[in-house]
C-alpha cells in the first residue's frame, strides 16, 4: 500500500527515528503506525534516535598501534558510569582496532566499516545505545604513520592499557630500533599529555588563533604608552613566546624543564647513532571542545512533575 507523508511524519514525531527508517518500517508493517512503532523499538532505532539530542561528553579515548601505524579514536557517552561498562569498553577496543585497518580519518567511513561480529560499526553502536540506554557517538579519529621507525602510544588516566581519558600517539621516523624509540616515544607522549601542544611546530599553529593572540598582544602593548615602533616589537616578542610555548618541538621538555623537545629528539638520535625525526603526533583528550549542558536539577524535577 502507498505510505503517506502524514504517516511518516506521525511515526517520526512519536519515535524520533529518521525519516527513511520510518518509511521503511511503515512499508514492512503495511502502513500500521502502531506496529511500525514497535518495529522501530525492536530494532533499537527509536531509542537511539530519541536519545541523540543528549550531550555525550563522557566516554573513552582508545588507541591501537601496529608498528609503524597507529590510530586514536574518541567514543563518547553521556555519563562516566557508562564509560565503565564492559560492553562500552569492548566496543571502544574493537572499533579502535577496526579503525587501525582503515586508511582514513573519516568517522563516517569507520561507521560503515565491518565490525568483528559481521555487522557494521554503526549497527553495533545503534544496538549499544538501545541496550545500554544512553546516547553514544564516535566523535573523531586520527591516524599517524611512518615509513620506518615506530608509532608509540600512551594513555593517561587509563582504565585499560589501550583506553582512558587522554590518548597520545607519537610518530618517530628512524632506522633506530624499538629499544631506543619506544622509551623516547613514551617520554615525549607523556610530555604531550601534560603540556598540551597546539601543533608540531610554529608553522602548524592555527592562523586564526595567531590572529586572536596578536590582537590581544597589541592591545596589551598599546596600554604601555610606548611609541608605535616599540609596541610592534613588543607584539612580535609576545607572538614569538606564544609560538615557542605552544609548538611541540620548541616546548621545554617537562622531564627536565630546560631542554627543547626538538633537542631531546636530536640528542637521542646522536646517542643511538641514527637520525630520529618526530614527524607527527596525536593528542585526544576526552570531551575537549564539547559544550556540556549543565542541567538545573530542581528545574528538571519540576518539569517532570508538571509533565
Amino acid at each position: 500500500m502507498a505510505i503517506t507523508a502524514a504517516a511518516v511524519k506521525e511515526l517520526r514525531e512519536r519515535t524520533g527515528a529518521g525519516m527513511m527508517d520510518c518509511k521503511k518500517a511503515l512499508n514492512e508493517t503495511n502502513g500500521d503506525v502502531e506496529a511500525a512503532v514497535d518495529l522501530l523499538r525492536t530494532k533499537g532505532l527509536a531509542a537511539a534516535q530519541k536519545k541523540s539530542s543528549r550531550t555525550a561528553a563522557e566516554g573513552l579515548v582508545g588507541v591501537s598501534v601496529a608498528g609503524t601505524k597507529g590510530v586514536a579514536v574518541e567514543v563518547n557517552s553521556e555519563t562516566d558510569f557508562v564509560a565503565k561498562n564492559d560492553q562500552f569498553q569492548d566496543f571502544v577496543a574493537k572499533v579502535t582496532d577496526v579503525a587501525l585497518g582503515l586508511d582514513t580519518d573519516d568517522v563516517e567511513v569507520l561507521a560503515a566499516a565491518d565490525y568483528p561480529t559481521g555487522d557494521t560499526v554503526k549497527d553495533v553502536l545503534t544496538n549499544n545505545i538501545a541496550t545500554i540506554g544512553e546516547n553514544q557517538a564516535i566523535r573523531r579519529m586520527k591516524t599517524v604513520a611512518v615509513s620506518s621507525g615506530l608509532v608509540v602510544p600512551y594513555i593517561h588516566n587509563a582504565v585499560t592499557p589501550t583506553m582512558g581519558k587522554i590518548g597520545v600517539l607519537v610518530a618517530l621516523e628512524s632506522t633506530a630500533g624499538a629499544d631506543v624509540l619506544e622509551p623516547l616515544g613514551k617520554q615525549i607522549a607523556m610530555h604531550i599529555a601534560a603540556a598540551f601542544p597546539l601543533a608540531l611546530n610554529a608553522e602548524g599553529l592555527d592562523p586564526e588563533l595567531l590572529e586572536r593572540e596578536r590582537a590581544i598582544a597589541k592591545e596589551k602593548a598599546a596600554e604601555s604608552g610606548k611609541p608605535d615602533n616599540i609596541v610592534e616589537k613588543m607584539v612580535d616578542g609576545a607572538m614569538a613566546k606564544f609560538a615557542k610555548e605552544n609548538a611541540l618541538l620548541s616546548q621545554t621538555f617537562v622531564m627536565d624543564n630546560k631542554t627543547p623537545v626538538a633537542q631531546v629528539v636530536e640528542q637521542a638520535g646522536k646517542a643511538a647513532g641514527a637520525d630520529i625525526k618526530l614527524t607527527e603526533y596525536v593528542r585526544f583528550q576526552l570531551g575537549e571542545g564539547i559544550e556540556k549542558k549543565e542541567d538545573d536539577f530542581a528545574a528538571e524535577v519540576a518539569a517532570a512533575v508538571a509533565g
